[in-house]
């Protein structure tokens, strides 16, 4: 896993498991990939186990990871499905009506946005 900037604003443990969920989204983790173990994260980010183990068990939960007794956690085969599906939803009904309403007030039309900036806007 590559470093991680944790912050205040949320658990550590919900921290790192949107840390693994992106690395499912952008293909970093695939099906069938095995997790590095619970030890071996908390060494490596100085984490108490039981948080690195709270956000592995989150994501088990939810079917995207799955616990092969003396062997770790692995990427399931349907979480890509699962993820982009949740991810979308999650987008159109929380991101996508906030995007709207800005594009709104600023008076944007589709043209603009298309286009992207304008010259003068760069100054």
């Amino acid at each position: 896993m590559a470093p991680i900037q944790w912050n205040d604003g949320a658990p550590i443990y919900r921290q790192l498991k949107e840390r693994v969920i992106a690395m499912m989204l952008d293909g970093e983790l695939r099906p069938g990939d095995a997790l590095p173990s619970v030890r071996q994260i908390a060494a490596d980010y100085q984490l108490n186990p039981i948080t690195v183990s709270r956000a592995y068990q989150e994501l088990a939960d939810e079917s995207l990871l799955e616990k092969r007794r003396g062997l770790g956690m692995y990427v399931t085969e349907e979480a890509s499905r699962k993820l982009l599906e949740t991810e979308r939803t999650r987008f159109l009904t929380e991101e996508w009506p906030q995007v709207v309403q800005r594009i709104t007030r600023l008076g944007l039309q589709l043209e603009q946005l298309l286009s992207g900036p304008t010259p003068e806007a760069a100054r």
